[in-house]
């Protein structure tokens, strides 16, 4: 019996030490498993952590505030003040009684003065609403230039590496054959120096991604976190960009002319304002005061007299700041359109070059890469010409994800120039 027991605990801790061991790695993965983002995902975490998204709401907070400011109305002023009194009058004895006296002062604002400082309140709330527009306009366009930047990155990685296979491979074929005598030692040393110089490159490669990979993840604020993947490829061109058309577009809406648009109207009503302040406020005032022997309620208003200074210094200031606002709108149009037609020429440019390695080109040295290899192997061609076919398709293939590099970040500079994707 006590056989037939120890028997079944034996094979109860086998099954769970199995089990366990079946856990392992599946919880190993799980914990090990690294997260991937996409493009999208990226710019949505970007929006909703990035710094400057909410130092242009703090902008439209304080713009908030100062139109509560312009809309507010001038506090009343309460006086008052007592004391003790006496008559001087030898027949009454002179008694003596308490004094006091209240005022109340309120100012009455010109209402055209009121209504432009209000106005150029609004204008400047717009201007910041619209400010957030361009802050996230910026921000997408700088979160897809970096992420394009880590995928050339990784091509890179790539392409090293089956750079470093290949010559690892041909080191070893000449290895082999200073071994058996058939090729002198320079041969092998050769080898083993192209080796060493792959690997360095590779490495070079490496940080370069670890680099990129940090600057997007601070663009989210850390979101991505400190391992991460991302998923995604380069853009393509699919339709003939005319920058005419394109730059004779309605760009009425979009941000950086809204925003600077904005700033001359705030710039137009503080000039009328400066303007109406040259009528003076009305101060009415009124009060009731109590003295020995006399009483008495008061009433009356004040009006300052405009006659040394008529706020022509105000008015200057304020035009000059109009017509600086002004310049700045159409420096802003002339930037835009400069550069619609500047990066449609761009993308064109990069199309037409991607064009020409697909079209040949990446086959070519890929085949002459091929033939060269296989020479190689039957002892048909040298070191030399295995490293020459290898550094030529190598360089063609950088060129190639470079062009398609360009062609995407073309394409992201020309819709944040349009003010939205195309």
């Amino acid at each position: 019996m006590l056989a037939r027991l120890w028997n079944c605990a034996l094979l109860m801790i086998v099954m769970a030490a199995g089990a366990s061991g079946a856990l392992m790695p599946s919880f190993s993965q799980a914990k090990e498993q690294t997260p991937t983002f996409d493009l999208d995902h990226i710019i949505n975490l970007a929006l909703e952590r990035n710094p400057a998204i909410a130092g242009a709401q703090s902008v439209i907070q304080q713009d908030e505030g100062r139109r509560t400011q312009a809309g507010a109305y001038p506090n009343p002023t309460l006086g008052g003040g007592t004391g003790s009194g006496a008559l001087r009058d030898p027949t009454t004895g002179g008694p003596r009684v308490t004094e006091y006296n209240l005022t109340l002062h309120q100012t009455v604002e010109w209402p055209g003065m009121r209504a432009a400082r209000k106005d150029a309140a609004e204008a400047g709330l717009a201007g910041a609403t619209v400010g957030l527009d361009e802050a996230k306009l910026n921000l997408i366009a700088e979160v897809k230039q970096v992420f394009y930047e880590l995928l050339l990155a990784e091509r890179t990685v790539d392409l090293l590496q089956q750079n470093l296979e290949i010559v690892q491979e041909v080191a070893r074929i000449v290895k082999a054959r200073v071994r058996s005598g058939e090729g002198p030692q320079f041969e092998s040393v050769k080898a083993e120096v192209e080796v060493l110089k792959a690997k360095q490159e590779m490495t070079k490669a490496k940080n370069a991604v670890r680099v990129k990979l940090v600057g997007l993840d601070t663009l989210t604020s850390g979101a991505l976190g400190p391992r991460y993947k991302v998923q995604g490829d380069f853009r393509s061109l699919r339709e003939h960009l005319d920058p005419e058309q394109m730059a004779a577009r309605d760009l009425s809406q979009h941000p950086v002319l809204k925003r600077h648009g904005k700033l001359v109207e705030q710039a137009e009503f503080t000039v009328s304002k400066e303007r109406q302040a040259r009528v003076p406020n009305v101060t009415f005032f009124g009060g009731y005061a109590r003295d020995a022997g006399r009483e008495a309620v008061i009433a009356g208003a004040s009006l300052p007299t405009p006659l040394w200074y008529l706020q022509q210094g105000h008015i200057a200031t304020a035009l000059g700041t109009q017509r600086k606002e002004e310049a700045e709108l159409l420096r802003a149009r002339n930037e835009i359109n400069r550069a619609i037609n500047q990066h449609a020429r761009e993308a064109e440019t990069a199309q037409e070059q991607i064009l020409v390695y697909e079209e040949g080109l990446l086959k070519q040295a890929q085949e002459a890469l091929r033939i060269a290899q296989l020479s190689f192997r039957q002892g048909a061609s040298s070191l030399l010409d295995v490293l020459d076919a290898q550094r030529v398709q190598r360089q063609i293939t950088v060129d190639y994800n470079l062009a398609r590099f360009e062609l995407s970040l073309a394409l992201t500079r020309f819709e944040r120039a349009l003010g939205g994707p195309l």
